[in-house]
Parts: C-alpha cells; sequence; structure tokens
C-alpha cells in the first residue's frame, strides 16, 4: 500500500518514452536504427527492464523533445519508489533507525 492508502505502482521513465514514441507514431526499431541504439537496449528501457541513464537520457531530450532532467528525476523516484518496496533493505532499514535512535 501506498501513502495515499490505495496500492502503488512506481512508473519506470521508459513507459513514458513508450507512451511518447506511440503517440508520434514511431517504431522502436527506427528509432534505435537512427540514433545507433541496439533495438533490445532501447526495447528493455521502454519496457521498464533497465535503467535510463543520463546519455541515454540526454539522447532522448535531443531525438525525441523529452526533457532528460525530467526522465532522470524519474529514474530516480522509481528506483527509490522499488528499492523501498523491497522487504528485505526495509527490515534492515528497521534495524538501522532502532540503533540509531539510541545514539
Amino acid at each position: 500500500m501506498g501513502n495515499l492508502g490505495f496500492p502503488f505502482r512506481p512508473y519506470h521513465p521508459g513507459e513514458l518514452l513508450k507512451e511518447e514514441l506511440d503517440c508520434r507514431h514511431l517504431s522502436q526499431r527506427k528509432l534505435a536504427l537512427k540514433l545507433g541504439l541496439s533495438y533490445s537496449m532501447l526495447n528493455e528501457i521502454l519496457n521498464g527492464k533497465r535503467t535510463v541513464t543520463t546519455d541515454f537520457a540526454l539522447l532522448m531530450e535531443a531525438a525525441l523533445g523529452v526533457s532528460s532532467d525530467l526522465l532522470l528525476r524519474m529514474q530516480v523516484s522509481y528506483n527509490i519508489q522499488t528499492a523501498r518496496q523491497d522487504k528485505t533493505l526495509s527490515q534492515r532499514l528497521a534495524e538501522v533507525r532502532k540503533i540509531c535512535a539510541v545514539m
């Protein structure tokens, strides 16, 4: 459950880019070819299976006009939200909070 009282799914910046390509009727293969990227790398990013890097964000800004700052902020937010859902990490953070509370 998210803080808003309902389940929350992190939104990967690749999803935004995928929607942008769909709206422009651009194929992933064509874009990858034009930009000198491998199709599989682009597809993995668009499907949220790979991280958006600074270089990639700048490339998308040049190619599509989508702000690189926005894409990178979205990626950081996605990473944090995903990490917060990790049960093992949550337990470790709880332990750290207890230890540090008595310092």
